[in-house]
């Protein structure tokens, strides 16, 4: 039986604690950090909020002389792992993070028991998607912190790619009573998000654009994130009105860019969306980002670069991989959408589900036994990825493929209704697919 914690349907609370301190910064939790220890927080608190990068090259490379001075400094050894990991954010070269976690390490060498190079490894391990270490070291800081919101975000994070969902939501819930943050706000937005309540994470998200406090990238990325959840309820309007005010507060903003395609694909102005996928995968070169460009040149009727941006993607992975990032869900999802060996997908996406075992995991096992047609096995899992009442349209579309495939035509095509009633343009290649099973052509 599901159970929400208060946090999630408590909107009243957070509105009272962001009457509080809604942008308070690091030092608000250590009032009597060190300069050099108060840096380190700083780049810490940006790369833990998931926001934006706002590191320059020149940055890193000024902390990196520093180091090569004071090379047992953990402090200036912490301030270097986050911003390797900020620099990779902003440009999704991977090969910042070994480096990342060598300099973290060497912090925690220099002074064990160091919380800022602990949580650094905790944020290290999420983007590397190892869940289990980030939560160990999210718990380890937080002990290390008494008090303190950010080692929840870590360990919140981490708990909901394991599927415990209770445990996730109740640490978020610690996260915004101890400091409401954007951080806390943008979690408590994907909690709600999770358990089907849209119009609530859009409120959480709204508070998170307060919290940003007008600094650019913050904002922007706050605006996306709004334009997504507009988007995914299919308010066109909107989503495009948050999407082109976060380019206009921070320009060539790539997720910005990333989404506006997506805004431009549902207008069916698909050259537009095409030329913002390109620059948006240009600038920096995600597997999300050049994904969406092959999908819009698939539907802009050029499939020959579309397979070039395909076979991109998997060198992306391969890089990701070779850098210590656990890409097997991501993958498993991608080569089933296109039937790349199915059988050796299936296994990959088992792989991932004991690594993920959240309702995404459950999703991405079933849509690979699925497009092996392997249907019947699939349908279970299936049905366990709406366990908590998530309102994802794109998995009410693989419910009801899945439906279709065991045999069920008439719960496919309930399951597409609702997909498309949703968001009518909820992906570039399957929301055509469901209107042509419901349209009998």
């Amino acid at each position: 039986m599901r159970r929400r914690t208060a946090l999630l349907v408590g909107g009243a609370t957070v509105v009272a604690l962001a009457l509080g301190s809604l942008v308070g910064g690091v030092l608000a939790e250590s009032p009597s950090a060190e300069p050099s220890a108060a840096a380190s927080q700083a780049l810490g608190e940006r790369a833990l909020s998931g926001a934006a990068g706002g590191v320059t090259a020149g940055t890193v490379a000024a902390l990196e002389q520093q180091v090569r001075t004071t090379p047992n400094d953990p402090d200036l050894l912490a301030q270097l792992g986050f911003g390797y990991q900020l620099r990779w954010r902003e440009t999704a070269d991977s090969s910042f993070l070994p480096r990342s976690e060598t300099a973290l390490r060497r912090a925690l060498r220099a002074r064990p028991g160091d919380a800022t190079a602990v949580l650094g490894l905790g944020s290290l391990a999420l983007i590397r998607h190892e869940f289990r270490d980030a939560l160990r070291y999210g718990r380890r800081a937080s002990r290390l912190l008494p008090g303190s919101a950010r080692p929840y975000g870590v360990i919140g994070d981490a708990l909901v790619e394991l599927g415990r969902y209770r445990e996730a939501f109740a640490a978020f819930e610690r996260m915004v009573s101890l400091r409401p943050s954007l951080a806390s706000y943008a979690r408590v937005a994907y909690a709600r998000e999770l358990t089907g309540d849209p119009e609530g994470a859009i409120a959480a998200m709204r508070l998170a654009l307060d919290a940003a406090g007008g600094q650019p990238e913050p904002t922007a990325w706050s605006l996306v994130e709004l334009s997504k959840l507009e988007l995914g309820l299919g308010r066109v309007g909107a989503a495009e009105h948050h999407v082109r005010a976060a380019l206009r507060v921070f320009p060539g903003f790539s997720v910005a860019r990333a989404e506006l395609a997506r805004v431009e694909a549902v207008r069916e102005r698909i050259a537009r969306a095409v030329e913002e996928a390109r620059r948006a995968a240009d600038a920096v070169p995600t597997p999300q980002a050049v994904a969406l460009l092959g999908e819009l040149l698939d539907r802009a009727g050029k499939p020959a670069e579309a397979r070039r941006q395909r076979a991109t993607v998997a060198v992306i992975a391969r890089v990701l991989e070779a850098n210590g990032v656990q890409v097997d869900l991501e993958s498993a999802v991608y080569r089933a959408d296109y039937r790349i060996r199915p059988l050796e997908t299936v296994a990959l996406a088992r792989r991932a589900r004991v690594a993920r075992p959240s309702i995404y995991g459950d999703d991405a096992l079933a849509w690979a036994l699925a497009r092996a047609g392997r249907c019947r096995e699939a349908l279970p899992l299936s049905e366990r990825a709406l366990r908590l009442g998530t309102k994802d349209p794109l998995l009410y579309f693989h419910r009801g493929y899945v439906a279709g495939c065991a045999g069920d035509a008439d719960a496919m095509q309930e399951w597409y209704r609702r997909a498309l009633a949703l968001n009518p343009e909820f992906s570039v290649r399957w929301a055509p697919v469901a209107r042509v099973v419901l349209n009998g052509r």
